[in-house]
């Protein structure tokens, strides 16, 4: 394929996977990065960093997505559940069962592609902003939408060329919630360097970056009956306005950041007014990560138990495998993370 663009956005790394890299940063998930996770694991037990995906309850945590609805399969216009098959013949024994769902794929734990958010920039220098993805990839003509035929897709960054990597590797983990609590905080540069450095942790290239804040054991506590103050004034999220916090995500070389919150970053809220006197990303940490770097984001996991057990063993690493649906076309899914210590 033909270069998308002669010019690139300050900051990003298009090209430099090669012109028509789909993956990214994670392109720095290395066999060598899979032993490294895999050189971690001393006792050989796994945690799931996955909330249940009917989590966290309603839609006041981002209104156009709802609780996923599991039907009956049909079979000869009756539900195949709890089917015998001697309905069929009577020298049959068996009795089927088999479901479908209708799930919003990024209801609950999630990964984004990095067709779930471009921007708007002028990659032909003309003057004029495109609608554009990670390495110049173009809505309408890569990422489809409902209109254009075969759309709506991701004919390029989708979801599925994720799953083929396995998304495996070291992560490690960063405990917010042990220095801040519950208290909505919006961690900084400076802020998220000390926590790194009180609890003696480093990143290396490659790694896959969890934070804990507490945000998944908060959402079942409420038992799929979340409150609006609940969802939005707890927890701590990154300051994506922060220029130094996206510099040392540059500079630091990490494949992944994976979040027990929601958005990873702060995030503007529903019904909330913004006074802007330029033009800017809603979403900065998004547009740095997924647009500009090619590095994907994970949402809404769970991963208390495995901040639990790592402060307890005086660990921060651990094999990361977390692969997404191999759905073609898509540009999120849910996601079972497994954590293996």
């Amino acid at each position: 394929m033909s270069q998308r663009w002669t010019h690139r956005p300050e900051g990003s790394n298009w090209g430099e996977f090669g012109a028509d890299d789909q993956l990214g940063r994670l392109n720095l998930l290395t066999p060598e990065k899979v032993l490294q996770g895999v050189a971690e694991v001393k006792e050989g037990r796994a945690f799931c960093l996955s909330l249940p995906l009917d989590y966290p309850g309603g839609n006041l945590l981002s209104p156009g997505r709802h609780p996923p609805e599991l039907r009956a399969a049909m079979r000869d216009g009756k539900p195949f559940m709890n089917y015998p098959l001697s309905q069929r013949d009577p020298h049959f024994t068996d009795v089927v069962c088999d479901d479908m769902a209708l799930i919003y794929l990024q209801y609950s734990s999630q990964w984004d592609s990095l067709a779930h958010m471009g921007s708007l920039f002028d990659t032909d220098g003309d003057g004029e902003a495109e609608m554009v993805f990670y390495n110049g990839y173009r809505a309408g003509e890569h990422v489809l939408g409902p209109t254009t035929e075969p759309g709506p897709a991701a004919l390029a960054l989708g979801i599925e060329t994720m799953a083929v990597t396995g998304a495996q590797g070291r992560g490690v983990l960063v405990d917010l919630h042990a220095h801040f609590g519950r208290a909505r905080e919006l961690v900084s540069y400076d802020k998220l360097m000390r926590v790194m450095e009180a609890d003696s942790i480093t990143v290396e290239t490659g790694d896959m970056l969890c934070l804990h804040t507490g945000f998944g054991a908060m959402l079942l506590e409420l038992d799929r009956k979340p409150d609006w103050d609940s969802l939005h004034n707890s927890c701590s999220v990154l300051d994506g306005h922060d220029e130094r916090l996206r510099q040392w995500i540059t500079e630091s070389g990490i494949a992944t950041i994976c979040t027990d919150n929601f958005a990873v970053e702060e995030y503007p809220k529903v019904g909330e007014e913004l006074f802007l006197d330029h033009h800017q990303a809603a979403y900065p940490l998004h547009e740095h990560c997924l647009f500009k770097l090619g590095l994907p984001l994970a949402e809404l996991w769970y991963l208390t138990g495995l901040a639990d057990w790592l402060n307890a063993n005086n660990r921060s690493r651990f094999l990361l495998t977390a692969p997404p649906l191999r759905l073609p076309g898509a540009v999120g899914s849910p996601v079972t993370p497994v954590a293996t210590v």
